[in-house]
């Protein structure tokens, strides 16, 4: 069955740079839209940053210019480019695969999620 398993989380002095990873197993993730998430403690979850089957990218207003969504397609992996964090990005980040090819911010349009990566920005 699909799996997704997210790493290169950790924790960061504002102004640096992390990647995240989201390998997938049981499916190729090119077929569908692939997002990453994040909860904040206390909150819900919120889109971060989608990409497309057709490789459209959409982002966070408050991620965009910072954050950057990518695919390989050969290694089946999803990537997050984080610069420039900020502690508001402290977080636990979940990729998700989307029912569709487009992709939406609703987590209700995804149907699987990964365990989590946290990212702990510290200003």
């Amino acid at each position: 069955h699909a799996q997704l398993v997210e790493s290169g989380g950790g924790s960061v002095q504002a102004g640096g740079t992390l990647r995240l990873s989201c390998t997938a197993s049981g499916y190729s993730l090119r077929s569908n839209c692939m997002a990453w998430f994040r909860r904040i403690a206390g909150s819900g979850r919120q889109g971060v940053a989608r990409i497309a089957t057709f490789s459209k990218t959409d982002y966070a207003e408050s991620v965009t210019g910072r954050f950057t969504v990518s695919r390989d397609d050969a290694k089946n992996t999803l990537y997050l480019q984080m610069n420039a964090l900020k502690s508001e990005d402290t977080a636990m980040y979940f990729c998700a695969r989307g029912k569709y090819a487009g992709c939406t911010w609703n987590p209700e349009d995804y149907l699987s999620w990964g365990q989590g990566t946290q990212v702990t920005v510290s200003s």
